[in-house]
Formats: structure tokens, C-alpha cells, sequence
């Protein structure tokens, strides 16, 4: 018997002119993993929610969705808290105590379990999460990666036999990204849980799936293996692909752009070895490239010297107390007017202090910085910016003391509304948004300042693949009329395709920096996917519309 079954499910919500969920049907047996994708706002966290009795979202609904035999909504209370585990996007709104310990066994005392099962329980959970470091900590001193970790351990410890997750890593770094998504894998693999996971994040997930489900407008467009996926997805070439084939996996859409026939590779791996068959086929042997970063004289070229540069930082030193260890170690920097230019590094290296140091949020100890223009921040937390009660108020109040009629400022609002692709949440509460649509409010509500230069905080994160197409044509525009972006990510893929320049940042400066061409091929980890792939027979090609041009090109 399925798990779960939705069985021609049409679900509305209140007032809506178009239903969220239409004539969906589909099974899940047990023990599989199943990858839910689709744009934003396709229906994926309301099909979700319907898995959970007290998630189901308020609205007239047609059809049946069935755990095992018994209707959802008629799960007994306790069957439906101990046998269907859900996780949510925001960690902080799932956590309900002040104390790790605590956080596990809440749930468990909720059933009603003795205190000697209790323990057991949280001490296998703690154990096998990998918790112990930090079992008795306060939550609030947690990172985000450890509270979704937490949140996990907490559902896990009452043994669901499904475990629904919605779009889990969007408030995450990739490294802690990808560790909770091997978490997850191993849970399915370990203990047979049924996995039913929405993510953006699919060169991951992707691999992991048994299934995936393709959501577009409340219908479920596919159903299948992940690798037929991509072939249904990429149709018949450039016209006939649908909007869902440049979210797939980059290994996925280098293969069916280059001409690759049957079914994709998945893996870096897969993708590397099915470029070394093609390129063998053709006579062409690895190696024979020379990446631009190797090319030269053999001297050390000085950076370009910027004559009016929008950002100037000159030996910048700061520590956030006296007996702590320097954050920032003589940086110095300077940013050329009109340029995306993009900051990768690891956690804890100093980048997003920097950003607080250029908007003077820091006062460094030692050093000198020079800002050209209005400035205005994105903080890597968009709810830092939000002060009122739903999103048309929360972008007129940037206007508030604008100069024009309230005709016009409204206007402003809606064109702001329609770019950002958040039109149909104008009067939602902000904190009611998903992640990636706070991400996107934050955005409009910094632009509408009109600012000359724009500190960007993880600007992609929680952020659909479509929408960062969106995103780098709106950014494009801002530097074709001299903006300046200055932007701190993690998204290597994003700045490799559209940053004008890139710059590595380690132990509190910068230790290498250039284009995008020049900076990635250079690096082993810090690359894009589609490099790692083809980097033996075409090291200067970073991204995926690169590589499959080469591989297309050569065979």
C-alpha cells in the first residue's frame, strides 16, 4: 500500500481566481525519496501542506489526499504528530523551547511518553544528529544550519514513518545546505523513512531521488526518474524546452544542450566521464588547454590600477572586541564604479563584516574607507528591513519623504511590485512570505532608495533559479547606469555567470581576485559545476551555456 495518495486533488484559496492545486494525482510507496521542484508559487508548499492535518491551508478543496488508508484530515491527533514528521523553510518558526535538550524531548512529552523512553530517545537522537557538542546550549545561540538540524532530530526522535520537508535549506549556507541534505538521505537510506522533500537546490537532490515531481500552475506537469526528467523537460531543443529545464542540474542541461541522446548523467562524476567518452570518440585528448590564470610571462601581473573607484578600502584591521582574534587583517580594496563585483569565501572569514564596515554598522579599528555615492544594504537577513503591516506599505514607506504625489509613488510601488514578481502578495504581511519572497521585498525596498552603491548580502539565497534570471537582468540594468554592486555569496554558480569580477576571501583579505574567466578556472573547489566537468578539455568554459557549446561544438 502507497504511503501517501492524492487522488484528483483541486484546491482554492480564499478569493484566489486560480486554483493553487489542479486536478493533482499521484502516489508515494514507502520507503521512497521523492524531490518536489517548481517555480515559485506553482503550488509545491500547499501540496505539502496537505500531508500534515493541522498544515492543511484554509480554502475549498475537491478530491482525496489518504495517509495509508485514512483520509488526512481525519487522522487522529496523534497518529498524525508521531507518523508525519514536517519541516519547515524558516527554522526559527518551528522551534518552540529555550533549550537543545529541551527542543528534543518536547515533542515526545507531548505524546505522553515515560521519562525512561524519553531519555533513550533523545539520547539516540542527539547521537546519531551529532548533537552532543552542544546538547545543553541556549537555542538563540545556535546557527541556522544547527536550529534546522535540530528541528530535524526533534521530528526524528518520534519515529514518522514519513518525513515532508519544504524547501529546508532556503534560509541555509551551501556547506550547511548540503550536510542537511545528506542528513536527510541518510534517514531515508538507515532507517526506511518515506523522504517527500521541495527544494531549489537541485545538483544535490537531484541525485538522491527516486522520484521527482515537476509542479507548474497547481498541475503536476512530471513524474518520473530523475534522469528521464531532464529528457522530458528539454523537449526538442531550444524552443520546445520547458522554463523548468534551466532549473535542472547543470550536468543535466550541459548533456541535453551539447546533443546528448537517452538519459542524462547526474552526478560531476557521470557528467566527466560521459564528456571523456565524447572527446576520446572525436580524437581530442585532455589537457591541451591552457587556462587563462596560467597564461602569461610567469611574472606576477599587479591589479589594474581603478583611478576614481566607487568602494576604496585601505588597510582596514577589526576585531569585535579586545581579546578576540582580528576579523579583518590589513584588507585593502577598491571597487571600480558600474561593476557587480562578487565576494565568495568560507563562513566566518570576515566578508559579511566587511560589508558591515563599508556601511560604517562597524567603526574599524585601523585603516580607511571611502564610499562614492548614496549607499544602501541588503542585509543577509531581509526581516531586518521590515516595519509594517503588509508589502505594498512596507516599499511606500521608502518613499515617505520622497518628493512627488502619492499618485506617483503608488506607481513607483506597483512597477517595484511587478519587477520583483511579487504582485499577487501585496497586501500579505511580510512575515508570511516564504524565504526567497522576503528575499525579494528586501530587494524592491532597497532599490526604490535610488542608491549609488548597493551592498548585496547573499542576495540569491532562498531565491528560485527562474527568478535569479530575473534578478541578474535587474542587477545588469543597475551597472549599465553606473551603480555599483558590491555583493557578499555563496551562490558560485550566479557570480560566475554574471559578476564582472570575483574575488576569493580568506583569513580577513582578499587573496585573489579577476573576472569570472580568469578567477574560477583556477580553482578546485571554488568553481562552477559545468568547469569541474569539462576543465581536461575546455578549462576556460565556467559556465554551463560554455561547456555544452564546447562539448556541442566538438562532437
Amino acid at each position: 500500500m502507497e504511503t501517501i495518495r492524492f487522488g484528483n486533488v483541486t484546491f482554492s484559496y480564499p478569493l484566489s481566481d486560480s486554483p493553487a492545486l489542479d486536478r493533482v494525482t499521484f502516489e508515494v510507496h514507502p520507503s521512497e525519496f521523492i524531490v518536489v521542484c517548481g517555480k515559485s508559487g506553482c503550488g509545491k508548499t500547499t501540496l505539502l501542506r496537505h500531508m500534515k492535518k493541522n498544515l492543511i491551508p484554509y480554502g475549498r478543496m475537491e478530491g482525496s489526499v489518504t495517509y495509508g488508508s485514512t483520509e488526512v484530515s481525519a487522522l487522529d491527533d496523534r497518529r498524525n504528530a508521531s507518523e508525519i514528521g514536517f519541516v519547515q523553510q524558516n527554522p526559527d518558526n518551528q522551534i518552540v523551547t529555550d533549550k537543545v535538550w529541551h527542543e528534543l524531548a518536547f515533542g515526545l512529552e507531548s505524546l505522553g511518553l515515560d521519562n525512561r523512553t524519553i531519555k533513550r530517545r533523545v539520547a539516540e537522537m542527539a547521537s546519531y544528529f551529532g548533537i552532543q557538542a552542544w546538547f545543553r546550549r541556549d537555542v538563540s545561540q545556535l546557527s541556522g544550519g544547527q536550529k534546522q538540524l535540530l528541528n530535524l532530530a526533534s521530528i526524528m526522535a518520534m519515529q514518522p514513518k514519513l518525513l515532508v520537508l519544504d524547501e529546508p535549506t532556503s534560509q541555509l549556507d551551501p556547506i550547511a545546505a548540503s550536510e542537511f541534505l545528506q542528513t536527510i538521505y541518510k534517514i531515508n537510506r538507515d532507517l526506511g523513512t518515506t523522504v517527500i522533500l521541495s527544494e531549489h537546490r537541485l545538483e544535490e537532490a537531484f541525485t538522491m531521488a527516486d522520484k521527482v515531481l515537476v509542479m507548474d500552475r497547481g498541475r503536476i506537469i512530471a513524474y518520473d526518474d530523475p534522469r528521464r526528467i531532464g529528457r522530458l523537460m528539454s523537449g526538442n531543443g531550444d524552443n520546445s524546452r520547458h522554463p523548468m529545464f534551466y532549473g535542472l542540474p547543470s550536468v543535466t542541461r550541459i548533456f541535453y544542450s551539447a546533443g546528448g541522446e537517452g538519459e542524462s548523467p547526474l552526478t560531476i562524476r557521470e557528467g566527466r566521464l560521459w564528456i571523456d567518452e565524447e572527446m576520446r570518440r572525436t580524437g581530442k585528448e585532455p589537457g591541451k588547454g591552457i587556462p587563462l590564470w596560467q597564461k602569461g610571462t610567469g611574472k606576477e601581473e599587479k591589479p589594474r590600477k581603478i583611478k576614481d573607484p566607487a568602494i576604496h578600502m585601505e588597510n582596514i584591521w577589526y576585531r569585535y572586541d579586545r581579546n578576540s582574534q582580528d576579523v579583518l587583517r590589513g584588507l585593502t580594496m577598491d571597487v571600480e564604479k558600474g561593476q557587480l563585483f562578487c565576494i565568495l569565501g568560507g563562513n566566518g572569514v570576515g566578508k559579511s563584516t566587511t560589508l558591515k564596515a563599508i556601511a560604517g554598522i562597524v567603526k574599524p579599528q585601523r585603516g580607511k574607507i571611502e564610499v562614492n555615492g548614496r549607499l544602501a544594504m541588503l542585509p543577509q537577513n531581509p526581516q531586518a528591513l521590515f516595519t509594517e503591516v503588509c508589502v505594498e506599505d512596507e516599499l511606500l514607506e521608502v518613499l515617505h519623504g520622497e518628493k512627488g504625489t502619492d499618485r506617483e509613488k503608488v506607481e513607483k510601488v506597483v512597477d517595484m511590485l511587478r519587477l520583483m514578481e511579487i504582485e499577487h502578495l501585496r497586501k500579505a504581511h511580510p512575515y508570511d512570505l516564504s524565504g526567497g519572497e522576503q528575499q525579494r521585498l528586501a530587494l524592491g525596498k532597497v532599490l526604490l532608495a535610488d542608491p549609488e552603491v548597493i551592498l548585496l548580502d547573499e542576495a540569491t539565497k532562498g531565491l528560485d533559479p527562474f527568478f535569479k534570471i530575473t534578478l541578474a537582468k535587474v542587477l545588469k540594468k543597475l551597472t549599465d547606469a553606473g551603480r555599483t554592486l558590491f555583493m557578499v555569496s555563496h551562490d558560485i554558480e550566479f557570480c560566475a555567470e554574471y559578476g564582472d569580477c570575483c574575488a576569493m576571501f580568506f583569513d580577513g583579505g582578499i587573496v585573489s581576485a579577476g573576472p569570472p574567466k580568469e578567477f574560477f578556472p583556477g580553482n578546485n573547489f571554488y568553481t562552477t559545476t559545468a568547469n569541474r566537468m569539462a576543465r581536461d578539455y575546455f578549462p576556460e568554459a565556467v559556465t554551463w551555456e560554455e561547456v555544452a557549446k564546447c562539448v556541442g561544438d566538438s562532437i
